[in-house]
């Protein structure tokens, strides 16, 4: 008789301190399945996965792997209970090749590296369908090349049981559906697959069961079929969530900012952003869509100061502000915040408390030697208390905090610095449902009182419900501007690969369609 289940948990019960971060849990996966894990920033998840890949150990619980109670202690023997996981950051050696980072963790693999590796790991990966170079450098893969990578790793070292972390976090619509086809093959060949994951349209279409979390408690679990995204939603935070964005109405208003035949170059010398034009309205959202790595990181460090711009013009109040430091454009009139996507590396310190994070915006207009801790404090605690960022207090360091938390602390920090132009790079990646439409009612508040904002986004759902309009990009240049409730996915979908090009669609000529820099001048005078 076949084991019923692959691996079980009773009673898994794990603190930090006075912090309860799983409770009593109880879980369980079968052969052959792919199993959501499902819950709010902070539920426990990544904890209680954590414990079955090694990292962790549980304060009280039992584990069964195959029906056999199993003790974990570290991650070699969660290895050797063939359990695997990839985890949301990803740990690669950037200088070494792919099939590199896989050989290293060989058993006495000797000195030398033997040459028919190569061969070896591309024998795998063609096994699950996998598309990998072997030879290839991390640092100069993307990101979907990566989590294969991970992926394939652990199947290297025989796990039967893979663990997958936000696995579409970062990935293109077609990349997900990629990934998607392995997972369903990895299950016919008996594997099982357990995804943690914050997208309800994902959950309903990958898995056969999902297991619900709430504040480090097991709530329950629910076979796929039998349910429907408003009922897992309800299940999460324990109440009714209106799961349909409002967009707010948009006020013509003069744009803020005018962005003229930019040309913008990555670390590596390339032209990210080729001769691109738009610009920013007040009370607007513009959205900005493309496949990973087609410019848009390189378009908001430059509009944010942060990189410089090879060629062109961004105009405010007819002046060109290229080359001014941040400073300079704020007494210009210039208000903007930015939320980088690099939540911890760029956005935040994550050695210092939230309290010492709020005050890093406002440190430079300090009187005297020492800074406002009082202020900054009051700051933290109203970003807590709005938000609902989970904490045990405001002197937390924020790199204790989940991702969810952290993106919450960085988004109430720049928005309480009261912007009149807010760069937005993925503000809800690793964020849960009700946190994410917390952060859409937020931006739907900032345009209302005349914001103009910039939001760079991977779900197109979201960005044809939420913005006004939607600007896509292709290998750096603009395939065009639509007005977000006219298009749709399959067409968003097209211009983002670059197979469909509506540079000339519009007669209106909305944001982003500037062929040269006499249009948005031109444009701005017609509309205003």
């Amino acid at each position: 008789m076949a084991q019923e289940y692959a691996i079980e948990l009773k009673g898994i019960t794990k603190t930090f301190g006075s912090v309860v971060a799983n409770n009593n849990i109880d879980l369980n996966v079968r052969p052959g399945e792919i199993l959501a894990l499902l819950g709010e920033n902070g539920s426990g998840k990544t904890t209680l996965m954590n414990m079955l890949s090694g990292i962790y150990k549980p304060d009280r619980g039992q584990i069964f792997v195959d029906g056999k109670e199993v003790t974990i202690d570290s991650p070699e023997d969660s290895k050797r209970l063939g359990i695997g996981m990839v985890h949301q950051h990803f740990k690669l050696v950037d200088v070494f090749s792919a099939a590199d980072n896989i050989w290293m963790g060989r058993e006495k693999s000797g000195m030398l590296l033997k040459k028919e590796r190569y061969a070896e790991i591309e024998e795998m990966a063609k096994k699950f369908g996998f598309d990998i170079d072997p030879k290839k450098k991390v640092y100069n893969m993307a990101v979907s090349e990566k989590q294969t990578l991970e992926i394939i790793k652990v199947l290297y070292y025989g796990a039967k049981v893979i663990i997958l972390d936000e696995p579409t976090a970062v990935l293109t619509v077609q990349e997900i559906n990629k990934l998607f086809q392995i997972l369903r093959r990895m299950k016919e060949e008996g594997h099982s697959i357990i995804i943690i994951t914050h997208k309800l349209n994902e959950v309903m279409e990958i898995s056969d069961r999902v297991a619900i979390l709430r504040k480090g408690e097991y709530i329950t679990t629910v076979n796929t079929s039998q349910t429907n995204e408003q009922a897992l939603t309800e299940w999460m935070v324990g109440h009714k969530v209106d799961l349909n964005i409002q967009r707010a109405p948009m006020y013509k208003t003069r744009p803020l900012l005018e962005v003229r035949d930019v040309t913008i170059r990555s670390d590596e010398g390339a032209v990210a952003i080729d001769n691109v034009s738009f610009y920013i309205r007040g009370g607007e959202i513009l959205g900005v869509a493309g496949i990973a790595g087609c410019g848009q990181k390189e378009l908001c460090e430059a509009i944010a100061g942060l990189r410089p711009i090879e060629k062109g013009e961004m105009i405010h109040k007819g002046e060109n502000i290229v080359g001014l430091p941040p400073r300079a454009i704020l007494e210009k009139g210039i208000s903007m915040s930015f939320i980088p996507e690099d939540r911890l590396g760029m956005g935040l310190a994550p050695s210092m408390s939230i309290t010492d994070n709020m005050i890093l915006k406002k440190y430079a207009n300090s009187r005297g030697p020492f800074v406002d801790r009082k202020t900054g404090r009051k700051d933290a605690e109203q970003v807590i208390r709005d938000l609902g960022v989970v904490t045990p207090s405001t002197e937390t360091p924020v790199r204790r905090l989940s991702g969810g938390n952290v993106q919450k602390v960085l988004l109430g920090r720049e928005i309480k610095a009261g912007p009149n132009v807010i760069i937005t790079a993925y503000p809800v990646r690793g964020l849960d449902i009700n946190s994410s439409y917390a952060i859409y009612n937020i931006l739907n508040d900032q345009k209302q009182d005349g914001v103009g904002i910039l939001f760079v986004g991977e779900d197109l759902d979201v960005m044809i419900d939420l913005c006004d309009k939607i600007l896509v990009l292709c290998h750096g240049k603009v395939m065009g501007v639509v007005h977000a409730h006219k298009t749709t996915k399959e067409e968003l979908g097209l211009m983002m690969t670059g197979a469909l090009d509506l540079t000339h669609k519009y007669e209106d000529k909305p944001a982003g369609f500037a062929r040269d820099s006499r249009f948005c001048t031109e444009n701005r005078k017609e509309e205003a």
